[in-house]
């Protein structure tokens, strides 16, 4: 039986806790709070974060990162991107010397413009063949549920992946594999932002035409940017591009679609913090992919606006407009 380490025990984690239980892992979830230790361990049940999920004996919790890192064969981390160099730095030391690290983050970090993968590697000083990332479209309360989904185990030593596959192919849960790191993760951090712009489409009450249009520029954005980095342009075209991009630009459950049709109904960015202890990603990475963008000659227009948005520089409406008045020019440009 592998033992798996999982940081932290947001809905995330959770969800992917109970992937790897069903797939037949012993897995140690580290928690912030003792409360949501008590209710796991003795409630079987995260209140906070999935509440009505039972989650098997075979998931354990503790506040004590030490002790759910001891003797782990692969240590997860799903804590949000723009605070793992801080959580790690102090998780480093206690990691197993050979433990696979997997990145559940979709961010860029801001100042840095590292990938998470990246931030790990130069926390820990691990090789690249030791992290490796998972991607797709999981929505964590459908994995909870056991609903049927798919995702993609990317790390650069292929057997490695194929190892990590191993234990996360569950009754409901399919991985497949690949060694394109930079384009699961570039694909993973920008579906966020346009998963905000398409929620404010639908704040602003517009239908499928916008919001299929903005997917689909979205798209295009995003492989721009994962190309002019080395990426392979199918990645993007599969489970942890479009495939994940479709998830949250079409869910309800998605925290930045969510995040982004409240920014259409005219609500303010600290409003929203303020309203939710959910952490939508894209509000804090659009701005770091529009500068990534930048550093790469890449056209980020989505970017741009997203982020403009976000801090109250502009309306989601005039976000919408700015997108119709672009210059015109040919679809593959």
């Amino acid at each position: 039986m592998t033992k798996v380490a999982v940081f932290s025990a947001g809905s995330w984690g959770t969800a992917f806790s109970l992937v790897l239980a069903d797939a037949g892992n012993d897995v140690s979830l580290w928690a912030r709070r003792d409360d949501v230790v008590e209710a796991i361990n003795d409630r079987r049940e995260n209140t906070d974060y999935l509440p009505g999920i039972e989650l098997p004996p075979t998931i354990s919790a503790s506040t004590d990162a030490e002790q759910v890192a001891a003797d782990a064969d692969v240590v997860v981390l799903t804590v949000p991107s723009q605070s793992l160099r801080e959580n790690l730095t102090a998780w480093a030391p206690i990691i197993p010397e050979k433990a696979t690290m997997v990145s559940l983050m979709k961010g860029v970090e801001l100042g840095s413009l590292m990938r998470m993968s990246e931030v790990i590697q130069e926390v820990t000083d691990a090789s690249a063949d030791r992290i490796a990332v998972i991607s797709g479209p999981n929505l964590a309360r459908e994995i909870a549920r056991r609903e049927p989904a798919a995702s993609v185990v990317a790390c650069t030593d292929e057997d490695r992946a194929k190892q990590l596959q191993a234990i996360t192919h569950g009754p409901s849960f399919r991985p497949y594999t690949s060694v394109d790191v930079l384009g699961c993760e570039i694909g993973g951090a920008y579906k966020n932002v346009v998963g905000l712009a398409v929620g404010m489409a639908v704040g602003l009450g517009f239908g499928d035409n916008t919001t299929a249009s903005v997917i689909t520029r979205g798209l295009a954005e995003t492989a721009r940017l994962a190309m002019a980095q080395g990426a392979n342009p199918l990645t993007l075209m599969g489970l942890a591009g479009l495939g994940d991009l479709v998830a949250t630009c079409s869910s309800p459950l998605s925290r930045n679609r969510t995040f982004g049709e409240r920014l259409g109904q005219g609500m303010t960015t600290e409003e929203i913090y303020a309203s939710t202890r959910q952490v939508a990603e894209g509000a804090k990475s659009c701005k770091s992919l529009l500068a990534l963008a930048e550093r790469e000659g890449v056209d980020a227009p989505i970017a741009q606006a997203v982020d403009a948005v976000v801090d109250g520089k502009m309306t989601a409406l005039d976000m919408v407009n700015s997108f119709i008045a672009r210059d015109t020019k040919a679809e593959t440009d």
